[in-house]
């Protein structure tokens, strides 16, 4: 999801709770269970702000121009799988022309995330797709300000729908084009990688609404809806296109959307919570059940989430949210912050 717009704003406040932590196949990974043997030896992730976490503690310092979390599904999963070479590029605010070409934050300028990819890589994850034609950020840009308007109504499918045409569904059916040439040139690169493509979980409730925490209309909600089931449907598509493996979120994230409880929600709401999570983005819960869910498809485990995985990692999540909390007195973290600050006023 683009978050180039809003990380000057708040990137300055992401420091408040950071760590520096290293970006070791360890960190933040549950336990491995031992399903089905699998190994890989070097793994690449590459994707967006949905794979890079922003703002899920705790933050990796060398990276926060792509708001990169050291607890986010890769770091997870490569723990869980527990290879011994592993690279993170994944960007808040990427799409698929970044896997190319350079990509522009507040806080510099990032090479093209292929860079990190060698003969040698027999694992890619890859989550992108929101930000192409700027999808995501157009919904949700637009879509909160016209339940003023009409908040009983549908308004935002009426924005998106010009001479009876979905604009956003040709948008994504062009992304799919986009991330079908993606998996391409992964393979060309990395021959003998495995390629994984990741959807997107549930932002929005299948059923029922709750403005106060997405404020978008009431018959909105089945539009939001619709816009991420079309793009997963291409997510998937272009895996299959391209031989990859394609792992469904969107199901398995029923009843974890925005709109659940705190400990069950795996997505943030409106609100920007410093110790959690940038707003309309993963929570911890959201980026551990990724990981599990991926380590699952690779061993032939069933992709499924057990209530006692989801109550683990609420307490896990809370447990960084009070460690994050704790380093605001870190003395270095004064000194990140002063530097970040005058990035953003560049």
């Amino acid at each position: 999801m683009k978050v180039q717009r809003l990380a000057a704003a708040c990137t300055a406040a992401v420091l408040v709770g950071l760590m520096s932590v290293t970006s070791t196949a360890q960190a933040a990974a549950p336990a491995a269970t031992p399903f089905a043997p699998v190994s890989f030896t070097k793994y690449v992730a590459l994707g967006d702000s949905y794979t890079s976490a922003p703002l899920v503690p705790l933050p990796e310092l060398l990276s926060l121009g792509c708001l990169r979390s050291s607890s986010n599904y890769p770091k997870q999963l490569a723990g869980l799988l527990r290879v011994p070479s592993f690279t993170d590029v994944s960007c808040g605010g990427a799409d698929t022309t970044n896997m190319t070409q350079p990509q522009v934050t507040p806080l510099g300028t990032f090479p093209p995330q292929f860079n990190a990819l060698t003969p040698e890589t027999d694992l890619v994850t890859l989550g992108i797709g929101g930000n192409d034609f700027g999808v995501f950020g157009d919904v949700i840009g637009t879509c909160p300000g016209l339940r003023a308007v009409d908040p009983t109504g549908s308004p935002c499918k009426k924005h998106f729908t010009v001479n009876g045409e979905d604009t956003l569904a040709t948008k994504i059916t062009q992304t799919q084009a986009r991330i079908t040439e993606v998996v391409k040139g992964i393979k060309l690169r990395s021959p003998r990688a495995t390629v994984v493509l990741l959807g997107y979980p549930k932002i929005a409730p299948e059923k029922g609404v709750c403005p106060a925490v997405l404020p978008f209309s009431d018959g909105d909600y089945a539009y939001l809806y619709s816009v991420e089931q079309k793009l997963n449907q291409a997510v998937s598509n272009a895996a299959a296109a391209g031989g990859a493996v394609y792992v469904d979120t969107f199901g398995p994230s029923t009843g974890h959307d925005a709109c659940a409880p705190d400990g069950q929600a795996w997505i943030q709401g409106k609100d920007i919570n410093l110790l959690r999570a940038l707003n309309y983005h993963p929570r911890f819960e959201g980026q551990a059940a990724v990981a599990s869910l991926t380590y699952k498809k690779l061993t032939g485990a069933k992709e499924t989430v057990t209530p006692a995985e989801q109550a683990r990692w609420a307490s896990e999540a809370r447990k960084l949210s009070q460690t994050a909390a704790q380093t605001k007195s870190n003395p270095a973290m004064k000194a990140h912050l002063d530097r970040l600050r005058t990035g953003a006023q560049r």
